[in-house]
């Protein structure tokens, strides 16, 4: 069946109304090169052929390798519970809760989501999601902009550079001034990060573990932040937060970070979860909306959405954000998780996590070339130096089965040789002992 719903006539009788002579003709004020690509669309094809196309994007995802990649995105186990409940009907084809009154059931799901961030981060509140963790970086960056009336961030090296990427890109048409320090022996370097901090800074950007999977306890930058008037933010890792100290016992203002390892399956681009909480004095800069619980006038109690970005469809140059909805079922998801484990659930998931990796360390430096960087503690990611370009050493892993990990010269220049190892629950002392047995393999080559 044809999914274009007007016919060749309905469309030149509509063009003649406009006085065009053809669809080119109509968009002529707009230059050729910025006209839409959607203009040029391929053939149509029959359902078994784009169910062929879709099946073969998705097998990209490599989903037959045994992974210990990560660099933001994880491959921890998900319950089965999560998918059953998340696909039905109810909350899988809700597209968004305005109407409170039959809404009940994602907004109380929505508001227990929130509490659970809260309570993860440590932080007052929490909004009802966001895109990804990139996203809800940028929308930190411009909160603290907003609340300061500063234009200068204060950005980490050890800040993933994805996000870093998708930050510059969010602002390159904002009048921001960026500055952005190294790390130093893979944590934040305080020499550099401290004197960077002035009364026309807006932001301290910082990452826990960072992406070199490195741990850190942040405190002092803070206060050196906070004395400046400063908005202090963290991108943080929600599995690790069971085990390290919280935002909130660091004193950061806002906290941020990718909800995939919330249950969310791994996938070629997504979609993933961007979560956020902060302070309650931040809470009306906050992008997106919140839900809250709330009591009618019989006092039967009820959830609504109580804060919201509709205001700004009108506010225009003075609205804070311009999300005004959320990734909803991807926020259900990371909710059904997080009640799946519950408290004591997450801290062991995220021991193992850790242990292994350890793990793997000591498997790993008994490779011929293999040299694990050990300058500061991690968490389930380190990164190894080996004699070869990392990037060809991981597309001969793939050969042998594995998704060995992220090549560090693709956003640092010097670390070619580097590659960043994930491991996480799901990985095995066997899988384990026979990546090291197939790096020692590729580099014997």
């Amino acid at each position: 069946m044809s999914f274009i719903p007007t016919t060749a006539s309905e469309r030149d009788a509509m063009l003649r109304v406009c006085g065009a002579s053809s669809i080119d003709e109509l968009f002529k004020d707009i230059p050729a090169n910025l006209r839409p690509r959607s203009f040029a669309l391929p053939e149509s094809k029959s359902e078994l052929e784009i169910g062929n196309h879709f099946e073969t994007l998705a097998a990209r995802n490599y989903s037959h390798l045994i992974s210990f990649l990560g660099g933001g995105y994880y491959d921890h186990f998900i319950p089965a519970a999560i998918d059953a409940i998340a696909s039905r009907s109810e909350f899988y084809t809700a597209y968004t809760p305005y109407q409170p009154e039959i809404s009940q059931g994602t907004l109380q799901a929505i508001y227990e989501y929130q509490s659970q961030i809260c309570r993860l981060t440590g932080l007052d509140a929490s909004n009802a999601s966001l895109y990804d963790g990139g996203t809800a970086l940028f929308e930190a960056c411009q909160m603290a902009i907003h609340a300061t009336g500063r234009r200068k961030v204060v950005l980490d090296g050890g800040v993933n550079p994805i996000y870093r990427k998708m930050l510059y890109t969010y602002t390159a048409n904002l009048a921001i001034e960026f500055v952005e320090t190294p790390v130093a022996h893979g944590q934040s370097d305080r020499e550099r990060v401290l004197p960077a901090l002035d009364e026309q800074t807006a932001a301290v950007i910082l990452q826990n573990p960072n992406f070199f999977g490195v741990i850190d306890d942040h405190t002092d930058i803070v206060a050196k932040a906070h004395s400046l008037g400063i908005i202090a933010v963290q991108s943080v890792y929600p599995i690790a937060l069971a085990l390290l100290k919280t935002p909130f016992e660091q004193g950061f203002d806002i906290a941020t970070g990718e909800g995939q390892s919330l249950g969310i399956p791994l996938s070629f681009g997504g979609p993933y979860l961007g979560f956020m909480a902060a302070a309650k004095p931040l809470i009306r800069k906050m992008p997106g909306r919140i839900v809250a619980r709330a009591a009618d006038a019989s006092g039967r109690e009820g959830f609504v959405l109580s804060l919201q970005a509709r205001e700004q469809h009108i506010r225009r140059e003075k609205a804070t954000s311009n999300i005004c909805t959320n990734e909803a079922l991807c926020a259900l998801r990371a909710h059904l998780y997080l009640s799946l484990l519950g408290r004591e659930g997450l801290k062991a998931t995220a021991r193992l996590c850790c242990d292994k990796a350890h793990y793997a360390k000591e498997r790993l430096k008994a490779v011929d070339g293999v040299t694990v960087m050990e300058s500061s503690p991690t968490f389930n990611e380190f990164a190894i130096k080996l004699p070869i370009d990392a990037g060809e050493c991981a597309g001969r892993m793939i050969e042998l089965g594995f998704a060995a990990g992220f090549p560090l010269g693709r956003y640092y220049p010097g670390m070619e040789q580097y590659l960043l190892v994930a491991v996480t629950e799901k990985r095995t002392r066997y899988e384990i002992g026979r990546f090291a047995e197939a790096l020692g393999e590729v580099l014997c080559r």
